[in-house]
């Protein structure tokens, strides 16, 4: 199974690398949309796909997660044909808020597919494997889109689109590979209702359960970590140190190779509840420290700027590693064991907001306080990693007042 839903993330993954790295430039060069428009759409579809994780959830809950993500699939697949089409900027803001939020969507019933499909012992390694695949397979999208970039013509990203297009077709094919699974909510035995056995519970509202909703942020704390590497180290980098501009694709590079190598080896300790939350701990842990070393490298020579950067990214990586892995454990034993769908929507929406406000958050404390900045980022890494453990002891308590059996809390 995991082999499976690993060729299934590489074809999603790899054409998802070709239109990340082409896509602004489609977007201003080939559809004639200013830098400005632009970054309004990506504003507004940052927003629909917050919000559209936890819909998406509750609906794979009651239809079936292979079923509605194939329908998805599809959807995306046909949204990306689209922009061939694309000639005003309102058609372009509403085809790219509709793209975004069935990816973001997507995402959730596909971690509510792992959650069903997968043994509960092995969900977390697992997400950690189909995260290396999904780095590398990334990474080969970008190096591909490069010819893309080089051409820089209408038709050379029109085929990098084309492609991604039809690796979404791809994946909605390899979908029907992998069992269908059973609503969540549709547990009752068919046959006649008087059969005397015990009702089964409703699931737990994922909304309404205040200790997983707190997980869910903290998280989302942790989750800036990217828009630190992608937009505020690289930023960092070139107005505040000595460090050559190529240190920028040295800091990408040992981050995905990190990523790659120790994803797996970080889940481990992670199958029960304490351990997941000291995982996460300790990825903040060292998220702070990564804040500090990277702060140091202003004012110093080149050579001791490119030492400290990387050797600050090197602590971001090994708290990235481990603060995914505690945070996919916490996201799946704290659930409902039938409501996977409704719990990773709600979770993915707390990602997708970290995400989102991670580029203003970065840029109006570090880049623009240096040294006050950074520390604050720290702090707020430190505080957010050490938080979870008494939080997760509060959503053992509350499980336990419940009544529930199993993790999962209400």
């Amino acid at each position: 199974m995991v082999r499976r839903l690993a060729v299934m993330s590489f074809v999603n993954a790899f054409g998802n690398g070709l239109t990340m790295t082409v896509s602004v430039l489609f977007f201003t060069r080939s559809l004639g949309f200013s830098v400005a428009q632009v970054g309004v759409g990506l504003t507004a579809a940052g927003v629909c796909g917050i919000v559209a994780g936890i819909p998406a959830g509750r609906l794979a809950d009651r239809w079936g997660s292979r079923g509605l993500l194939i329908v998805l699939t599809c959807l995306e697949a046909a949204g990306m044909v689209a922009y061939v089409a694309v000639r005003s900027f309102p058609l372009f803001l509403l085809l790219l808020c509709a793209v975004t939020a069935i990816d973001r969507g997507a995402s959730a019933v596909r971690n509510a597919l792992y959650a069903e499909v997968l043994a509960k012992e092995t969900r977390v390694q697992a997400r950690a494997y189909l995260r290396a695949v999904t780095n590398v397979a990334i990474g080969i999208g970008a190096g591909l889109a490069a010819l893309a970039l080089q051409a820089d013509n209408r038709d050379a990203y029109l085929t990098a689109i084309m492609i991604d297009a039809a690796s979404f077709a791809l994946v909605a094919v390899l979908l029907l590979r992998i069992p269908a699974t059973r609503p969540g909510h549709a547990i009752a035995p068919t046959g006649n209702g008087g059969s005397g056995s015990p009702p089964k519970r409703r699931p737990a509202t994922a909304l309404r359960n205040r200790p997983y909703l707190v997980v869910t942020v903290l998280n989302g704390v942790l989750c800036l970590q990217f828009a630190m590497v992608e937009v505020g180290v690289p930023l960092w980098i070139v107005q505040a140190t000595e460090a050559p501009r190529a240190t920028v694709a040295a800091v990408l590079i040992v981050n995905t190779v990190l990523v790659v190598l120790l994803q797996v080896r970080a889940t481990r300790g992670t199958d029960s509840l304490r351990g997941a939350s000291r995982a996460f701990s300790r990825g903040g842990l060292l998220l702070a420290l990564s804040c500090l070393l990277i702060a140091a490298a202003s004012g110093v020579p080149a050579w001791a700027a490119v030492v400290i950067v990387l050797g600050g990214i090197a602590m971001q990586g090994l708290g990235e590693v481990l603060s995914q892995a505690g945070g996919w454990a916490l996201s799946y034993d704290l659930a409902d064991e039938e409501a996977h769908g409704a719990y990773q929507g709600v979770f993915l929406a707390g990602q997708s907001a970290g995400q989102m406000l991670g580029p203003a958050l970065i840029t109006g404390t570090a880049l623009a306080h240096g040294l006050p900045g950074w520390a604050f980022l720290a702090a707020l890494f430190a505080v957010s990693g050490l938080a979870m453990s008494p939080v997760v002891r509060w959503a053992e308590r509350s499980g336990r007042r419940a009544g529930i059996s199993g993790t999962g809390v209400a």
